[in-house]
């Protein structure tokens, strides 16, 4: 694959904690060793109550999320109901293993993790590169930094905290891979997904730190 292709490079996460999920992502851009941008949105809403994070090949992990965004909102308008969490999950799992496997000169990697609230509760689902999908009862990380992430979730994470507590640990994971992982960083991106949707909550710019 030519280093010329931007990827998200990317560390993203999603916390279950105890009234909802919270989603967060670095904003750092690479192509190959060059900071191709430092403010891209790693975390978007799909529907008003669904969200999600990307890792990959930014032109096809961004094209997949407009397609899924009009798949699914043609679905509620024919049904007449809000699109289900596991009915999204399902279908851009789909649309991931179609996109891996068509004929092309780049390989179309991408990796979502999906947060939402519907009538039966919070769901967080993996969907994994090849279009694999798993459903996460209280943890995802995904991207170049997750390693770096891992290590802070499986030390610090604990069932039924409050959405300070899950605020405070995405911010710490985030940060853990920005000081190691060098194509993760230049800020953090934070969604609160609940029982009043999905949206951004908090957005913080992290910039090098150069001493003399």
């Amino acid at each position: 694959m030519s280093d010329n292709v931007v990827k998200t490079g990317t560390t993203t996460l999603g916390i279950v904690f105890k009234d909802g999920i919270i989603l967060a992502a670095d904003k750092r851009a690479t192509a190959g060793h060059m900071i191709a941008q430092k403010d891209t949105k790693k975390v978007n809403n799909i529907t008003n109550n669904i969200a999600v994070t990307m890792a990959g090949t930014a032109s096809d992990a961004q094209l997949l999320i407009k397609l899924a965004k009009a798949e699914l909102k043609l679905k509620s308008i024919r049904s007449g109901h809000p699109v289900l969490v596991q009915e999204a999950a399902s279908l851009m799992s789909r649309m991931v293993y179609n996109n891996l496997r068509k004929p092309s000169m780049m390989a179309g990697v991408s990796h979502f993790v999906m947060a939402g609230f519907d009538q039966t509760g919070c769901h967080l689902y993996d969907i994994f590169p090849d279009g694999t999908i798993s459903i996460c009862p209280e943890y995802i990380s995904s991207g170049s930094g997750s390693s770096m992430v891992y290590g802070v979730l499986e030390t610090l994470f604990k069932t039924d905290m409050s959405f300070d507590e899950a605020k405070e640990l995405a911010v710490k994971c985030i940060n853990s891979s920005i000081k190691r992982d060098s194509a993760s960083g230049n800020g953090i991106d934070i969604f609160l997904i609940d029982k009043d949707g999905a949206r951004k909550i908090h957005t913080m710019d992290v910039e090098p730190t150069v001493t003399g």
